[in-house]
């Protein structure tokens, strides 16, 4: 393990033993609301299928999102909003650590 790697990861449980005691107050994550999955998929010129397909989604899932039957909760939306600010980006990570598509 590099030093790099050894003081990130100190700093973070040094961080986290900081919140348990009550030191630090713990870094606020906001998640929408809502999130308009047509409106991203759209913006990036993708068919239902291709963003599906990009992002390691079903293609039923997008239908039911963009038609109202569901809705992304938590962490999916959260993706979501990670695809719609840096859709290259999110394609990068994905491709860099070999997480295959859905089918």
């Amino acid at each position: 393990m590099s030093k790099r790697a050894f003081d990130k990861i100190a700093e973070g449980l040094n961080e986290a033993i900081g919140i348990a005691r009550g030191e630090l107050a713990p870094a606020k994550l906001h998640i929408p609301a809502e999130i308009d999955v047509r409106a991203i998929r759209r913006k990036l010129k993708l068919s239902q299928d291709d963003f599906a397909y990009e992002y390691g989604f079903t293609v039923s899932q997008i239908r039911d999102w963009e038609q109202g039957r569901s809705r992304p909760l938590g962490a999916l939306r959260l993706y979501l909003l990670m695809i719609s600010h840096d859709p290259q980006g999110v394609i990068a990570l994905i491709r860099q650590t070999g997480v295959s598509q859905a089918a």
